[in-house]
């Protein structure tokens, strides 16, 4: 009877052990890579973590590493030890669009994380410079089966860049790709009419069309955007299905305990809920999604599956 005591003890103490931790969890100041330089992931996740730590009591310290499209920092934290103290805050290209346009990664996008959260998506803006006669998604697609065209990137394989990908593939106009090293210089350009037209993030668009700098087409989500509701979207205009949504990405490595991901994902719900956080959305033209792990997860696995098919056919590759 005595070795079926302790087995039974043993049991409840592992049972046990989870649920501990995740009430004692976090002990320490936690580590946040982020996979980008200074910029808007940058910013997103300092305002998330530093709420995190005013309501853990806890230090939440951020670390950038950029490189290789997000993959230097993701296989940081793909490596780290599994105890809640190493975390990712990534763009979600690194999860659902490096995995079929390299060759070679160093970690796997499902089997080496613990998907936290998909806390946000945001949008892409669609459009031309004041120059190009128009003004509409169908009069621009009119106009490129005409003549040539040109429409500007931040580079292979980057939001931009697939916004526009995605966007002639479904429609079946050509226009030629001029992608660059940083959607900052890409949208300088097709303000100065180097380039013709462009589908960018909202925030690095918009100011210019509100200064008539560029002229406004369409936005890549089904929902038009908060901070340019009248613009309207790409499905509205004859591409029902049309849906290039990006977002961002907070994850652990595998193993971590699951009570420990799901408190993190809860905190991280409350945190988005605050009225200072969301104006700053609303101004970022972020969407809170609310997912939770296992539903950010089954969204990573989708746009996964979506791109693929994308880069596949249209032959993108940066290595």
């Amino acid at each position: 009877m005595k070795p079926l005591r302790s087995m039974f003890a043993a049991s409840v103490i592992a049972f046990a052990v989870p649920g501990a931790l995740a009430q004692q969890y976090p002990a320490k100041p936690v580590r946040v890579i982020v996979s980008t330089v200074p910029g808007p992931l940058d910013a997103f996740t300092r305002v998330v973590v530093q709420k995190l730590g005013e309501r853990t009591k806890q230090n939440f310290v951020v670390e950038n590493r950029p490189g290789a499209g997000g993959n230097v920092a993701t296989e940081l934290v793909a490596k780290a030890p599994s105890d809640g103290y190493t975390l990712l805050s990534a763009i979600d290209t690194t999860f659902t669009v490096n995995p079929s346009m390299y060759s070679r990664l160093p970690f796997h996008p499902e089997r080496d994380f613990a998907i936290i959260s998909v806390p946000v998506t945001y949008n892409q803006m669609l459009a031309v410079h004041p120059s190009v006669p128009a003004k509409s998604v169908r009069e621009l697609l009119g106009l490129a089966r005409q003549r040539p065209m040109s429409y500007a990137s931040g580079g292979n394989g980057t939001p931009s860049h697939l916004a526009m990908a995605y966007f002639l593939a479904m429609s079946g106009a050509r226009i030629n790709h001029v992608p660059y090293k940083g959607t900052g210089q890409s949208i300088v350009d097709v303000v100065g009419g180097q380039v013709e037209t462009i589908f960018a993030v909202v925030t690095g668009v918009y100011p210019h069309v509100q200064a008539g700098k560029l002229r406004a087409l369409a936005v890549s989500t089904p929902q038009r955007s908060a901070l340019a509701p009248e613009v309207a979207s790409v499905a509205e205009q004859g591409y029902p299905k049309y849906d290039a949504s990006f977002a961002y990405v907070f994850a652990a490595p595998a193993s971590t305990a699951p009570e420990v991901v799901q408190m993190l994902n809860r905190e991280m719900v409350a945190v988005l809920a605050l009225p200072d956080v969301q104006e700053k959305n609303r101004l970022w033209d972020y969407v809170p999604t609310g997912l939770d792990p296992g539903k950010s997860s089954v969204w990573l696995r989708d746009s996964r599956a979506k791109y693929s098919k994308l880069i596949e056919s249209a032959g993108i590759r940066v290595d």
